[in-house]
C-alpha cells in the first residue's frame, strides 16, 4: 500500500490510470463513450496505413492497451482478414481486402469497401 502511495507522489501513472488517460476521445467533446466502429475496425485502418505502425502506436491510437491490440490482430489473422510477415524483428501486416464483412447485414461489402469509406 506504501509503495502504490509513493508512486502516487511521484507523478508515476499506474496501468490502470495510464489506460484511462490514453481512451479514445469523442471528437464532439460529449460525454458518450462509444463510436460507430468497433476496436477491430480501428486496428484494421491503421494496419493498412502505409507507415505499418508498431503495435505500441496502435494501442494509443485507438485508446485500448498493447494487450488488446495483440488479440484483435490476433482475432483477424484467425478469421482471415490479415497476413503477418515477419521483417527483421517487426511484423508487418498485410489487409485482405477481397475478404467480406462478418455480420449478415453488411456481409455484401469487402474489407476494402469499409476501408474505401473511411479514409476518402
Amino acid at each position: 500500500m506504501a509503495k502504490k502511495q509513493a508512486v502516487r507522489k511521484a507523478g508515476v501513472k499506474t496501468p490502470t490510470e495510464r489506460s484511462v488517460a490514453t481512451d479514445a476521445q469523442p471528437q464532439s467533446g460529449s460525454a458518450h463513450r462509444w463510436t460507430f466502429l468497433t476496436n477491430h475496425s480501428h486496428v484494421l485502418v491503421l494496419l493498412d496505413s502505409e507507415e505499418a505502425p508498431v503495435l505500441r502506436e496502435v494501442a494509443i491510437q485507438v485508446g485500448i492497451t498493447e494487450r488488446a491490440v495483440q488479440r484483435i490482430i490476433q482475432d483477424l489473422e484467425e478469421g482471415g482478414f490479415i497476413e503477418r510477415e515477419r521483417v527483421g524483428r517487426r511484423n508487418r501486416y498485410r489487409v485482405l481486402k477481397d475478404q467480406h464483412l462478418r455480420h449478415s447485414i453488411e456481409s455484401h461489402c469487402t474489407i476494402g469497401d469499409l476501408l474505401n469509406l473511411i479514409l476518402r
